[in-house]
């Protein structure tokens, strides 16, 4: 049996949909319920341990976490004790039941002064969500887990609010949007981890494996996306990210390299039009 934590965010749905096509999954979310994953309302900050007791799992795919990066910022004590507290304690709790342990964690252990960031390149986190990513990537390969670092997530589903879909909301009503013309990332697509993770574990592959697509600006993302959808690209404004005005500072260049997660699951990662193809049509089949 596989417990995937976080079922209600973008990744970790996708994950648990994935997984669950050839394996039992019990996916947890704390306040949104899902669709299709037969899952349950769980909140680990009061109990992690006692989850993993009850359905003793072959494998635990960790993505809870407060994601809201300026929420992080502003609320450290509480970032804090979801994302390294109650991790801490519910993989804890899986190394000693002999639970495989995968931690998702993200681009944003990276202080992006260059970009392009291999697994074995130091991170250096310039916010504080990015430090909470790091400290418990750090307990998870203390437990001899996997950590699967993400970017820029995009796609259908559950979760928060993403670039991704946002843009094709905003672009099909031919209204226009910002996009920054000086933020590089990796945009991936929440569908690709969800295959990712699944090829991961049935590889056995252990320690840290990037699962991110090719490096973009916000901005070349956005003209991609008029360009596989057929959008009117005068719609997409070019900006500076000083223009927006975020309360905890964004890593310049994020992107990350995907050569390992490309070699080890075998999806063309980088081909970001077969990506954002495979997106239109989730969009369209809503």
């Amino acid at each position: 049996m596989i417990l995937v934590t976080g079922v209600s965010s973008s990744p970790g749905y996708k994950i648990a949909l994935k997984l669950s096509e050839s394996y039992d999954v019990i996916g947890i979310y704390n306040e949104h319920p899902v669709a299709n994953i037969n899952s349950i309302k769980y909140d680990l900050t009061k109990d992690p341990e006692k989850i993993i007791e009850l359905y003793k799992p072959e494998l635990l795919v960790h993505t809870a976490a407060i994601g809201n990066v300026d929420l992080c910022e502003e609320n450290r004590d509480f970032c804090y004790n979801i994302n390294v507290n109650t991790s801490r304690r519910l993989l804890l709790k899986a190394k000693q039941m002999n639970t495989k342990i995968i931690y998702i964690s993200t681009d944003y252990v990276f202080d992006g002064k260059r970009g392009m960031y291999k697994e074995n390149d130091t991170p250096a986190p310039i916010n504080y969500y990015g430090l909470t990513k790091l400290v418990s990537e750090n307990i998870a390969l203390s437990m001899y887990g996997t950590v699967v670092r993400i970017a820029a997530v995009y796609g259908m589903g559950y979760g928060r609010a993403n670039f991704g879909k946002y843009m094709v909301d905003k672009l099909s009503k031919n209204e226009k949007i910002d996009a920054a013309k000086d933020q590089f990332l990796s945009p991936t697509l929440n569908t690709q981890i969800g295959e990712a993770v699944k090829k991961i574990f049935e590889k056995d592959f252990n320690g840290i494996i990037h699962i991110s697509g090719p490096r973009l600006s916000r901005f070349d993302f956005a003209l991609k996306m008029c360009q596989v959808f057929d959008f009117d690209r005068s719609l997409v404004n070019p900006v500076s990210i000083d223009s927006f005005k975020f309360k905890a500072p964004r890593p310049i260049d994020s992107s990350l390299d995907n050569m390992l997660g490309e070699n080890v699951t075998g999806i063309k990662l980088s081909d970001s039009n077969k990506s954002i193809e495979i997106f239109k049509g989730e969009y369209y089949a809503i």
